[in-house]
């Protein structure tokens, strides 16, 4: 699933809007992220790795790497 996709859900889930992940992610930095720019971030899939761990553990989630189920040889 995009990460787009994902984020979509999470929010949804959570019952937050990116704007309220935003604004906790802006809590104590002195560069503030805007929405328009997260959201063009997502939007073209262009958001850092960092980000988008930072937007899940606002979130409450984690991003964990799962290896593949290997194919029957």
């Amino acid at each position: 699933m995009p990460i787009k996709e994902e984020i979509k859900v999470a929010l949804a889930k959570e019952d937050k809007t990116l704007t309220d992940v935003i604004n906790v992610m802006n809590e104590g930095r002195e560069k503030k992220d805007t929405l328009s720019n997260v959201s063009k971030k997502i939007r073209t899939a262009t958001l850092r790795y960092a980000d988008a761990e930072e937007i899940a553990d606002v979130l409450g989630y984690e991003i964990v790497w799962k290896k593949k189920d290997k194919p029957n040889d």
